[in-house]
């Protein structure tokens, strides 16, 4: 979960680390570090040459980091960033930092990374768990290692350092060694200070990309860059390697070291074998880096859900509606170029976390009804250590933001050695599952820096929606009418969702009144049931408020016990085929004095809000009276979640930033969970 940066090249390193920290901090915030190799002398020959090894480390995010920096070199943290400095740490061309999610050893300055060896040679950050760090480290202790934090980190730094002195063999060769010692999953960078030149990077189970940057018409590396995305790269290279598990990847540069005669990138497996460094061409919309004038991520994400729909759906959704006056259809390469494989498929397991396992299970209402395949949602975290029965013409689809979701990963890795064929639904461009997937399609909704999911779910569940009508025609199990007249509306969401978002005032001031929960419910059925779930879990996320989704009518099988006058209660009640059933749960809770607030479609005359003015006209005689209601607008039942979901995003938001709570880096979370 913790984010890793790293360069070496003849720009000043610091500001690009502080930078890439801040773009990856989604990723972890509960402590952070830094260090930098600079030069301390020069000499006439690089031999004579001296480096030093200067580590930084803040409790708390980023900017805790930066202004222990200011105060460690008697400079403001914009100094820091801008000012020339002719030698010490900020002059430095080489460092890596790291933002960190606590797993071992509690959020502290010292269990920050990065870590140093014994020797005070090398240094190392680390993303994932070391499982054997124990033995490991009562090894090395015998061997004269003494070791000053409670991580796992720390034990692999002292044991590529013992290595590399009892072994008398480079970085590379003792990082290798190293990690054959180790289970468990890492994303690493070191460096030694004697080798300013270097810098050594591995990856298995947990995300590692490599950026390079070229002289002008040249084809040799110039500088490299490291980041456990491709966010804090995309600014300054496009040329991205993506590391495989279990490789290691070597950056030379020449003229810093007497050793190293030729800049290069080297990667290798851990038996040292080569491996092929393939270079991807990345283009990142660095506008969805920044907060774009909002005054959080989470809110500029929810408000890019109309214009990041329509992406997603550009060039796949073709002729609709009616434009040339042909009939609109669905073009997806994953279901063209592999066919067979789909047609013949007995049943799909979709496997997810989260949000996206929510995702899934509005994933399998859409498939079993236009494509009359069974669907069984799973997840991911269950499914891997539950002996799943998987059969050949099974297809397990996994659905992950990131492409990286470590259970995720694993459950369709399972899935492959038991002969299964995988499709992968990511946002990540080039992600592992990505990788990993015999077929698939991307969200495309662009980086998501809040923590709590909110555009990938939408774009998600229109993926979904894509994917099931174009299976569902190659079948033959969805009409042509249906086929078209849904696909016409898929392409009005995004301009419906611009609607519901004009509500964010009324929605706004709603939230003020229900800061004092300390639980809620939230309610639906069928396709707005997963929507129920997802509401809560919004809630939960960034507000600390006790949240939990059901089935509208499971209400009476236990929840109902909760209802009171000081329960919330959230209904998903849009005017679709089980519009009576809502109402009648509806009912049963105002009967027990509970305050409910029902989403609804606009127009709607069986319910409205007791406040409402419209309450006291003739029309709305009959009409259930309930605490507020949110409109949206009229669509059909199987893409009601892409509208009822937003309200509820607004909501949870708006809970949280009436309490005074940290909307993108809500406590105890990070956005990629690349570890079990």
């Amino acid at each position: 979960m913790c984010g890793i940066v790293g360069y070496m090249g003849s720009r000043k390193a610091y500001p690009i680390l502080i930078k890439g920290l801040h773009r990856l901090e989604y990723r972890g915030y509960d402590s952070a570090g830094c260090a930098l190799i600079s030069e301390e002398t020069t000499g006439k020959k690089s031999s004579e040459r001296s480096y030093r090894l200067d580590v930084f480390k803040a409790k708390g995010k980023v900017a805790d980091l930066e202004n222990t920096v200011a105060h460690a070199t008697n400079t403001s943290a914009n100094e820091n960033l801008t000012k020339e400095q002719p030698r010490g740490p900020l002059s430095a061309c080489l460092g890596i930092a790291h933002t960190r999610w606590a797993t071992h050893g509690v959020p502290s300055e010292v269990n920050a990374h990065p870590h140093v060896s014994q020797s005070g040679n090398l240094t190392l950050v680390h993303n994932g768990i070391i499982e054997n760090y124990s033995t490991l480290r009562e090894q090395l202790r015998k061997r004269g290692y003494e070791f000053q934090s409670e991580t796992d980190t720390e034990v692999l730094v002292q044991l590529i350092d013992y290595i590399m002195s009892y072994g008398r063999c480079d970085l590379a060769t003792a990082v290798r060694l190293a990690l054959q010692k180790v289970i468990g999953a890492y994303a690493i960078a070191v460096i030694d200070k004697r080798h300013p030149g270097e810098l050594v990077a591995a990856r298995k189970s947990s995300p590692l990309a490599v950026g390079i940057g070229y002289a002008e018409n040249d084809k040799t590396p110039t500088e490299f860059f490291l980041a456990s995305d491709a966010s804090p790269i995309a600014e300054y290279t496009k040329k991205i390697v993506y590391l495989n598990d279990e490789e290691v990847a070597v950056m030379r540069l020449a003229g810093r070291d007497a050793n190293i005669t030729q800049s290069e990138l080297s990667i290798t497996n851990l038996k040292g074998d080569a491996a092929t460094a393939e270079i991807k061409e990345i283009n990142v919309d660095l506008s969805m880096l920044d907060k774009g004038g909002f005054p959080h991520y989470m809110l500029k994400e929810i408000f890019d859900q109309p214009n990041v729909l329509r992406v997603c759906m550009s060039g796949r959704v073709i002729n609709a509606p009616y434009t040339d006056g042909n009939a609109p259809s669905v073009v997806l390469s994953a279901v063209t170029n592999h066919r067979r494989e789909l047609l013949r498929a007995r049943r799909i397991i979709i496997v997810s976390c989260g949000t996206s396992w929510h995702a899934g299970l509005i994933g399998k209402q859409l498939i079993e009804h236009f494509c009359r395949i069974p669907v069984e949602v799973a997840y991911a975290s269950e499914f891997r250590y539950g002996e799943p029965v998987i059969e050949h013409d099974d297809v397990v689809m996994a659905i992950s933001q990131s492409g990286e979701t470590a259970d995720t990963l694993a459950a369709i890795q399972l899935a492959r050695e038991q002969g299964a064929i995988v499709f992968g639904i990511v946002n990540g461009v080039g992600s592992s599952i990505a990788r990993e997937s015999h077929m698939g399609t991307y969200i495309h909704v662009g980086p998501e820096i809040g923590v709590a999911s909110t555009k990938a779910f939408t774009g998600q569940v229109t993926v979904l929606a894509m994917i099931s009508l174009a299976l569902g025609m190659a079948r033959g199990t969805v009409s042509q009418e249906e086929y078209e007249t849904v696909l016409r509306e898929l392409t009005l969401i995004p301009e419906k969702i611009e609607t519901v978002l004009q509500q964010n005032d009324k929605i706004k001031k709603l939230a003020q009144t229900f800061t004092y929960a300390h639980n809620f419910l939230y309610l639906g059925r069928g396709f707005n049931y997963p929507v129920a779930l997802e509401g809560a879990l919004k809630l939960k996320e960034i507000s600390y408020i006790h949240a939990e989704g059901y089935p509208a009518a499971e209400m009476k099988h236990g929840p109902i016990a909760l209802v009171d006058a000081e329960m919330p209660v959230v209904f998903l009640a849009t005017h679709h085929q089980l519009y009576q059933k809502i109402i009648s749960n509806m009912q049963e809770v105002i009967s027990r004095k509970g305050r409910i607030i029902a989403v609804i479609t606009e127009g709607d005359k069986g319910i409205v809000g007791k406040n409402d003015p419209r309450a006291q006209q003739k029309e709305y005689a009959g009409a259930l009276k309930v605490e507020e209601t949110i409109e949206v607008p009229a669509t059909l039942a199987c893409l009601a979640p892409l509208l009822s979901v937003v309200p509820l995003q607004l909501l949870s938001y708006h809970v949280a930033v009436a309490k005074g709570l940290d909307v993108d880096q809500p406590r105890n979370l990070a956005k990629s969970v690349t570890v079990e």
